[in-house]
């Protein structure tokens, strides 16, 4: 079966082959249209990828983008997001998780988790104790 992928991708049986081929192995790609820039945040830096062509790949539900060409360039971290200056605190995810389990309103669990540096048990054990 591999090896027929491999020469469907080639092209020796055209491309309606491969097409046919990667539908059966659960295979859909997608280009995405008029991307202009494709960021990569990390805690030390920004990845700028300029003009990529953007590809996405779902493999048996699985769902992945492909970056390719384009100009890179990396910079600094950004202290904004969108404009706005980055929320600091806890995740909202965090505070949902000890609104959940300790019955108390978000303004207490965010309170319990600045107290706790973000530990999510001492957290809640806080609130319940």
């Amino acid at each position: 079966m591999a090896y027929k992928a491999m020469r469907a991708a080639r092209g020796v049986h055209g491309s309606r082959d491969a097409s046919r081929m990667m539908q059966k192995m659960g295979v859909k790609m997608d280009e995405l249209q008029e991307v202009s820039q494709v960021i990569i945040r990390t805690p030390s830096k920004d990845i700028v990828i300029g003009a990529p062509s953007v590809t996405l790949v779902t493999v048996q539900g699985q769902v992945m983008y492909q970056i390719v060409g384009g100009e890179v360039s990396e910079m600094q971290p950004q202290a904004e997001v969108s404009g706005q200056a980055a929320v600091s605190g806890p995740p909202e995810a965090d505070v949902l998780l000890v609104v959940q389990q300790t019955g108390k309103t978000p303004e207490e669990a965010r309170k319990a988790l600045v107290d706790s540096d973000g530990d999510l048990a001492r957290a809640i054990l806080l609130l319940k104790g």
